[in-house]
C-alpha cells in the first residue's frame, strides 16, 4: 500500500496553503480522534416507563424483605422463617418450579446448622493437699458440647511435642503444652486424637500478651457462633498462662518443666499434679434452608448436553444487631441483601417471559452467609444437580448502591471461563469496567467464593462494587448496622446489572426459537 499524501493525513487546505499552516490542524485533529477513540456507545437500556415498572416491582420485595416484620432475617428466628415463606412463595409467583429434585423437600433445601456460646467455665490444680482455682484472667476452658467435667484427672506435661507423644503416655489424661501465640491448634488435635481427655494450652509468650490472649478467647467463646452442625466437632480445651501454672505448681517446678522442653530428647513429664476443668455452653441445633428454583430447560432431561445456569443471592442478615436499649436494635438489611433477593426475583421474571430455554436456570436463595457463607457450603456438599454442569453462577449480594450509567465490579475476573463472554457484553451494552483492585477485594466474601472452590464458574457483576467512591460510604455508615434500610436504596446501577445479567443468561441457557 502506497503512503497518503501528507495533505490527506493533516487535513491541510487547499494545495497552495503552504505547509506550515497545515501543521497547526494536527493538534486539532488528534484530539478529535481521541475523542472518538474514547467515546463509548450509548448505555443499553430500556424505556423509561418500563424501568419505573422494574423499580416499583424490585422497591416492593426490597420494601417487605427488609420491614421491621421481617425482624432482620436471622436463621433460625421467625423472621428467618418468614423470609423463606415469602421466597417461596415468590419463586413461584416469577414463573418457578421447586428445584431441590428432592420430594420430600419442594422448594426448600434442609441447612442443619448449630449455635454455640459459651457461658462459663472454671479451672483449678491440686497440688498435694491443696486446691488452686485458676482466676478468669489466669484462665479460660471452652467446648462445643453443653456441659463437660473433668474432676481430678492426671496431669502430663507434653511441652512442644505432638506427634512423637506416644499415645499410652496421655490416653485418659490432660496434656500440658507449650504454644506459641497462635496456640497451635494442630498440635492440640493431635493430641486429642491420641485419647489425651483435654488439652490446657499455655501460651509461652510475653505476659502481656498471655493475658491478652486467655481474654481475647473468652470475649470470643461468649458471641454466638453458627456452624454446619456437620462440621462441629467435639472441642474441649483450655488454655492458662504461664504465671499460673508456676503459681500453682511452683516457680521451680515450673521453670525446669518449660526447661526441659527445650532440649534434646524431651520425654513427656507426668506431673504430680491433677485438675479439675468445667465448661458450660449454650448450644442450640436447628434446621434453615436454602430455597432453589427452576426454571426448566427444553433439552431431554437424560441428555449429556444438559447444562444450567444458576443465579443465587443469600436471604439472610443479622437480625437485631443494635445494643440493649438503642432506639432501633434491628439490622434490617435493605442493600445487603434484600436488594439481591429482590433482583433475581425481577430477573427471573423476565427470564420466564422471554423463554424457554435450552438449558435449567437455577435460582438458589442461601441461608447463612452472614455466618461464614454457610448456605453456599451445604449447597455444594448436597447439590441438586451435578456442579459440572452449571456453565455459569452469578452472584447478587449489595446490589444497590449505584446510580445509573455507572462502571461494572467485575468481581472474580481471570478466576472463570466466563470472561470473553462477559467483556464482550459490557462493550455491547456500553458499560465500563471499573477498579479492578477494589472488585477483587471482595471475591472471598461472596457465596461465589464457595462454589469457584468446587470449579463452579461463580461471578458477582455490580455496578456497587465498581469503586470505593462507590461503595465506601455505605460500608462506613450503613453495613451491618439498623441505618441500613429502604430509604437508602439506589436502583438505577441495580437496574443495568440486571439488564446485563438478563444477556449473559439468554446467552448461557440458549433461547428456543418458537415452533413455526
Amino acid at each position: 500500500m502506497s503512503p497518503a499524501p501528507i495533505g490527506a493525513l493533516t487535513g491541510a487546505g487547499p494545495q497552495n496553503e503552504p505547509f506550515w499552516m497545515s501543521l497547526r490542524s494536527i493538534p486539532i485533529l488528534l484530539f478529535a480522534l481521541v475523542l472518538v477513540a474514547c467515546a463509548k456507545p450509548p448505555l443499553a437500556s430500556i424505556p423509561q416507563v418500563e424501568r419505573e415498572a422494574m423499580s416499583a416491582r424490585l422497591m416492593r420485595d426490597i420494601e417487605t424483605l427488609a420491614s421491621d416484620e421481617f425482624g432482620g432475617r436471622r436463621p433460625g428466628t421467625p423472621g428467618g422463617q418468614m423470609t423463606v415463606d415469602y421466597l417461596t412463595q415468590r419463586f413461584a409467583e416469577v414463573g418457578l418450579e421447586s428445584g431441590t429434585n428432592d420430594p420430600a423437600n419442594p422448594w426448600r433445601a434442609p441447612v442443619n446448622l448449630t449455635a454455640i456460646r459459651g457461658i462459663d467455665s472454671q479451672v483449678e490444680l491440686m497440688v498435694g493437699d491443696q486446691t488452686i482455682p485458676l482466676t478468669r484472667e489466669e484462665a479460660v476452658a471452652v467446648t462445643s458440647l453443653q456441659r463437660v467435667l473433668i474432676a481430678e484427672a492426671q496431669m502430663v506435661f507434653v511441652g512442644y511435642e505432638a506427634e512423637t507423644v506416644p499415645t499410652e503416655r496421655i490416653a485418659g489424661k490432660v496434656a500440658v503444652m507449650l504454644a506459641d501465640r497462635s496456640l497451635n491448634p494442630e498440635r492440640r488435635i493431635l493430641l486429642e486424637a491420641k485419647q489425651a481427655s483435654a488439652v490446657i494450652v499455655v501460651p509461652d509468650l510475653t505476659p502481656r500478651f498471655e493475658a491478652l490472649i486467655v481474654e481475647r478467647i473468652r470475649r470470643d467463646a461468649g458471641r454466638q457462633k453458627i456452624a454446619l452442625s456437620s462440621d462441629v466437632d467435639e472441642v474441649f480445651a483450655a488454655v492458662a498462662t504461664p504465671e499460673a501454672m508456676a503459681r500453682a505448681l511452683g516457680q521451680q517446678t515450673w521453670t525446669a518443666l518449660t526447661d526441659a522442653a527445650s532440649a534434646p530428647g524431651f520425654a513427656p513429664i507426668d506431673l504430680d499434679a491433677s485438675v479439675n476443668i468445667e465448661a458450660t455452653t449454650e448450644r442450640r441445633d436447628f434446621v434453615s434452608y436454602n430455597v432453589v428454583g427452576r426454571l426448566p430447560g427444553s433439552g431431554d432431561g437424560a441428555s449429556q448436553d444438559r447444562r444450567a445456569v444458576l443465579l443465587l443471592a443469600h436471604w439472610d442478615h443479622l437480625g437485631e444487631c443494635a445494643p440493649p436499649g438503642s432506639l432501633d436494635r434491628i439490622c434490617n438489611g435493605a442493600v445487603d441483601n434484600a436488594s439481591g433477593l429482590a433482583a433475581i426475583l425481577e430477573l427471573t421474571r423476565r427470564l420466564a417471559q422471554g423463554g424457554p430455554y435450552q438449558h435449567d436456570i437455577y435460582v438458589l436463595a442461601t441461608t447463612a452467609e452472614e455466618v461464614g457463607l454457610l448456605g453456599a457450603q451445604s449447597f455444594v456438599a448436597n447439590p441438586p444437580i451435578p456442579l459440572d454442569t452449571i456453565v455459569g453462577a452469578f452472584n447478587f449480594d449489595t446490589v444497590a448502591l449505584a446510580p445509573e450509567g455507572s462502571p461494572v465490579g467485575f468481581v472474580g475476573e481471570g478466576r472463570t471461563p466466563l470472561d470473553p463472554l462477559i467483556l464482550e457484553a459490557l462493550a455491547e451494552t456500553g458499560r465500563a469496567l471499573g477498579n479492578r483492585q477494589f472488585a477483587e477485594s471482595f471475591v472471598k466474601r461472596h457465596d461465589g467464593w464457595i462454589l469457584l472452590g468446587k470449579g463452579v464458574p461463580a461471578v458477582l457483576l455490580s455496578s456497587a462494587f465498581a469503586s470505593e467512591i462507590t461503595a465506601g460510604p455505605y460500608f462506613e455508615s450503613a453495613y451491618h448496622r439498623p441505618s441500613d434500610e429502604s430509604d437508602n436504596i439506589e436502583l438505577g446501577g441495580a437496574i443495568d446489572d440486571l439488564l446485563l445479567h438478563e444477556k449473559l443468561v439468554k446467552r448461557l441457557a440458549i433461547p428456543v426459537a418458537p415452533q413455526p
